[in-house]
């Protein structure tokens, strides 16, 4: 004989829909202010890769322009460039000596708030700094290094004698403080007052000890007195005497102390005359 299974009680029934929609609210609640705040980190995190790539942009420019090739850039000039370049709106144009101003038309329209207000409040925020110290200046970017000492141990031909700069590791760093979100909405806590600052450093050797031209090179050489006084005792000659023995067909050996015949020189018949 078949049993017929107890019908479930409603109140009981009732009771678990009721626990069900507890839990989802509870959860909700838990959930909602993360997916609201999920916009927001990913603008931090475009903000914090701007900042990278802002101190690389710095570091890079101390490559080409420095004391020992032409210049440095100023720092003014190179926050001004910073800020507009890297925390300006990305489809204006860049222009020679524009600087980014505080209003809609300059910024990045994608960097701001859950009401619209900027992240970025005031391009001055955005700050060029220089070595570990945060100094102002090139000079305060440099850090000692070990690198050249092997080669400055050498008496005869060290950093030093052929005027190379030896000034070590060059640091930039790019930071900017960004605004606190709005006050009031319980959803964004701790973010409304927190006082965000992203720091970012790129750190080069800027200095790679290579000639600018031949005659360069030569001039470097010719710093090296001690060699240039054993070649002037006449063992030079006795080298210019020594080599063509060692020298087989069409290969000739190298004039030690002689730069002048390895110089990339055009052949004056090989030259266009200027139109």
């Amino acid at each position: 004989m078949m049993r017929r299974s107890p019908r479930p009680n409603p109140r009981i029934l009732h009771g678990e829909r009721g626990q069900a929609l507890v839990e989802f609210w509870a959860v909700a609640f838990a959930l909602i202010p993360l997916f609201l705040l999920v916009p927001i980190i990913a603008k931090y995190q475009e903000i914090t890769h701007a900042t990278r790539m802002a101190s690389r942009y710095v570091a890079f420019e101390a490559m080409t322009r420095n004391d020992s090739q032409s210049s440095w850039k100023s720092p003014e000039q190179l926050a001004d460039e910073v800020r507009r370049r890297f925390y300006g709106n990305s489809a204006a144009p860049i222009k020679t000596n524009d600087v980014a101003g505080n209003f809609d038309a300059d910024r990045n329209p994608f960097w701001t708030d859950i009401k619209g207000d900027p992240l970025v409040k005031d391009f001055g925020d955005v700050n060029v700094t220089f070595g570990a110290s945060g100094g102002n200046s090139h000079a305060d970017a440099f850090s000692g290094a070990s690198d050249g000492e092997p080669f400055n141990k050498v008496m005869l031909a060290n950093a030093s004698t052929l005027g190379l700069q030896a000034r070590g590791i060059y640091t930039a760093n790019v930071s900017v403080q960004l605004a606190n979100l709005p006050q009031g909405i319980e959803s964004i806590k701790p973010f409304d007052e927190i006082d965000l600052s992203i720091t970012r450093h790129t750190s080069l050797v800027i200095d790679p000890w290579s000639a600018r031209s031949p005659q360069q090179m030569e001039s470097r050489f010719a710093k090296l007195a001690p060699v240039n006084q054993v070649l002037n005792s006449g063992i030079d000659t006795l080298l210019d005497m020594a080599i063509p023995i060692f020298e087989l067909g069409q290969v000739q050996a190298p004039k030690f102390g002689r730069l002048a015949p390895w110089r990339d020189a055009v052949p004056q018949d090989r030259l266009h005359p200027a139109k």
